[in-house]
């Protein structure tokens, strides 16, 4: 199989690098840039996808993109579209206060039907669902009125 020849500039080399050798990037995009390192110095994509467990296709996917748009479009995952969050952490830390609060008159423990109805009457909270408190509180591993 013929490889087509890649070579990265000098700035593209050095920012490759960077990302192989820390810690701080996800494991796709280290593979990536060990794929685009591996193409700059003209390793056979056989060794490629043999050493780094990679198939044929991503590293056709690498080159394409380095070659389209530069070792950002390459290494790092585009955003996806989708729908932003309605309720920032400010929101979450006020949903989870109000759970951690001492529950209403006549119960011993907040239920989410009791926290959604207490929720909406904070600002900017007027809208909250019974399913979004829920969701609040299970990130922040709490449970209503425990504690």
């Amino acid at each position: 199989m013929r490889q087509t020849q890649m070579h990265l500039t000098s700035e593209a080399r050095a920012l490759v690098d960077e990302i192989r050798s820390k810690g701080l990037h996800q494991a796709r995009e280290v593979n990536r840039a060990h794929v685009l390192s591996c193409l700059d110095r003209g390793v056979p994509e056989a060794q490629i996808m043999a050493v780094l467990g990679v198939g044929r296709t991503a590293v056709w996917r690498a080159r394409a993109a380095y070659l389209q748009g530069g070792v950002d479009l390459a290494v790092f995952d585009m955003a996806r579209s989708g729908r932003p969050r309605q309720y920032g952490t400010d929101e979450e830390a006020r949903v989870t206060a109000l759970a951690c609060t001492t529950p209403p008159e006549g119960t011993q423990r907040w239920t989410i039907v009791q926290l959604e109805r207490a929720a909406r009457q904070e600002p900017g909270l007027s809208h909250v669902s019974r399913e979004t408190v829920r969701r609040m509180l299970k990130k922040t591993i709490s449970s209503p009125g425990a504690g």
